[in-house]
């Protein structure tokens, strides 16, 4: 038996009032300032999960009630000693290896110092749950008609360590690029290894989401923007856009008043094993969870117990490895699903009907963004 743990917290203030129903009627700065005091807390108890090779695996999630806005404006020595409690108490339950999920993985050196802290290693689960992600968004381009040799892909959050993965990812199978990021120079450090990469590659720069978007036909959004950065009227029809983000870098309103654009929920894995139980509500039917507790489950399954993914960087060769151990385990993504519903063929297919009807005259047009190009 194999045994993980996972570090969960809430992504929004109205999380809280899912376990405790008094906080709705309390103010949210009290609220958040009331359970920073909290220590870590076992919220669920993984069971059931069995491999093709007959390895079993259980598991526990430990959660912090931290909010993304106090994980990220608090100091990171306090973040960290949050952090630690947690480790030690997966390390209490039995756990051999810790995942780290949402913004706990964002905060701070991204799992670097806790892993230095710990007797069990420490992973992220950002090199899954890249590999995921331009695994889904290249099938659903392909299941929508899109032709990857005309078509103009962006990532949001291009310069994040799941966006410049995905960058790297998607360069051998596209031919138009656009990366997005607050940071000009750091846009034009990755710019600069893309094309060192791959030569032919026509790499753009926007720090617009809103604009670059505007004209893509494959959308990656991974950035750790606290709000939604996309709305309804920013979208191409026909476009695909896959949201690896927590919170959405798309808005909840695109799934409601544009039916001719394809929106995925980056990283939904199918777990193995039919009476998998996750032991927790994450909003998804059950043996589902995301790509980055998926990582730390391959992870012990394998035995492979090592700080696999930490820090701002993720390697291409482990976003490659991690997918392989994947399959090997039983591990795959599940079908594709829209704001946490599952989509089928036949739905696919009106929206690709109502994209070829609707044409590209439905939406305002936006004056030409300033796009810095490649020579």
């Amino acid at each position: 038996m194999r045994r993980f743990a996972f570090v969960v917290h809430p992504l929004r203030f109205d999380d809280f009032a899912r376990k405790y129903p008094i906080t709705r009627y309390l103010p949210q700065g009290l609220v958040e300032s009331g359970f920073k005091v909290m220590g870590p807390i076992m919220t669920g108890h993984t069971t059931g999960v069995v491999s093709p090779t007959g390895e079993e695996l259980e598991g526990w999630l430990i959660g912090l009630a931290l909010t993304p806005k106090i994980l990220l404006e608090s100091p990171y020595e306090w973040v960290l000693q949050k952090l630690e409690k947690a480790g030690r108490l997966a390390e209490k339950l039995g756990a051999e290896i810790l995942g780290l999920g949402a913004f706990t993985k964002i905060a701070g050196d991204r799992g670097v110092s806790l892993a230095d802290r710990l007797s069990i290693p420490v992973t992220t689960g950002n090199s899954y749950t890249t590999a995921t992600a331009v695994e889904g968004s290249l099938r659903a381009a392909e299941r929508m008609g899109i032709n990857l040799d005309t078509a103009q892909v962006v990532v949001i959050g291009a310069t994040g360590s799941i966006g410049e993965a995905s960058c790297h990812m998607l360069a051998p199978h596209v031919k138009r690029l656009r990366i997005v990021a607050r940071t000009l120079e750091t846009l034009t450090d990755l710019k600069g290894r893309l094309k060192a990469s791959h030569p032919d590659l026509e790499v753009t720069i926007s720090q617009v989401p809103t604009e670059a978007v505007r004209d893509a036909d494959l959308v990656v959004a991974v950035s750790s923007a606290q709000d939604s950065l996309i709305e309804p009227e920013d979208l191409k029809p026909g476009s695909v856009i896959t949201d690896v983000a927590r919170p959405r870098n798309i808005s909840a309103q695109v799934s409601r008043k544009r039916p001719d654009v394809l929106v995925l929920d980056g990283g939904v894995i199918e777990v193995p094993g039919p009476h998998a139980d996750m032991g927790f509500n994450f909003g998804f039917p059950p043996r589902m969870v995301e790509a980055c507790m998926a990582e730390t489950m391959i992870l012990a399954l394998s035995g492979r117990l090592e700080n696999f993914t930490l820090g701002s960087r993720i390697e291409v060769d482990k976003v490659q490895e991690i997918h392989r151990m994947g399959q090997e385990q039983g591990f795959k993504m599940a079908g594709f699903r829209r704001f946490e519903r599952a989509i089928d063929e036949r739905e696919i297919d009106l929206i690709r009907q109502r994209a070829e009807k609707v044409g590209d005259q439905s939406w305002p047009v936006i004056p030409d963004a300033p796009f810095i190009s490649t020579p």
